[in-house]
């Protein structure tokens, strides 16, 4: 890792029993992703947390996996976390296929990009990312036209963990590691 100066070291050496998640992240990424160095204290937790992100993740998930890059990356936005900004921002240019919606994530609640779903689907995450949250009977109504019950529960198991995710980042100051270009492509490495 290069020069990082925070608070909390990262680790220099992986734990071998994250062995396997490491040769993952150096094939698809070129190298062991920056969280791997602070999660990596706790290896138990680190393969909890990453099955958890797995489920969330799964082919056969109840949401889009579009709309769960999207909400993603909001909730890292919100969240202050400069690595999860970076790597969401990736997923989502890749699953979009495009940067418009990366780009207009921050504002979204003035842009005509997100269809009526995605929009109540970002406030949902807004209200369920601030602090208590914000969760108006509106927007619950709103949320039930688009989504079942099933599918809320889905969308907020997705943003509790992002929340956990990107506030762990945030407070350790993990850095971006540049995985997303200007393009939404990675990184040539």
């Amino acid at each position: 890792m290069k020069n990082h100066t925070g608070w909390v070291p990262p680790l220099a050496r992986i734990p071998i029993s994250l062995a396997p998640i490491a040769r993952m992240q150096k094939k698809h990424f070129g190298e062991v992703l920056y969280p791997t160095r602070w999660w990596g204290r706790m290896p138990g937790l680190f393969w909890l947390v990453a099955l958890f992100v797995g489920w969330l993740e799964r082919k056969k998930g109840r949401i889009d996996p579009t709309l769960r890059a999207l909400l993603m990356t909001r909730v890292s936005q919100q969240c202050c976390c400069a690595f999860c900004i970076d790597a969401n921002s990736l997923r989502l240019a890749q699953r979009a296929g495009a940067m418009d919606k990366v780009e207009a994530v921050a504002e979204w609640a003035d842009s005509e990009l997100f269809s009526p779903a995605e929009r109540a689907a970002l406030a949902y995450a807004d209200g369920v990312t601030a602090t208590p949250p914000k969760l108006d009977d509106a927007l619950k109504v709103e949320l039930q036209r688009h989504f079942g019950a099933e599918q809320i529960c889905e969308l907020t198991a997705l943003i509790s963990f992002q929340n956990l995710s990107a506030r762990f980042n945030a407070a350790l100051d993990i850095p971006s590691q540049g995985l997303c270009d200007a393009r939404g492509r990675p990184h040539a490495r």
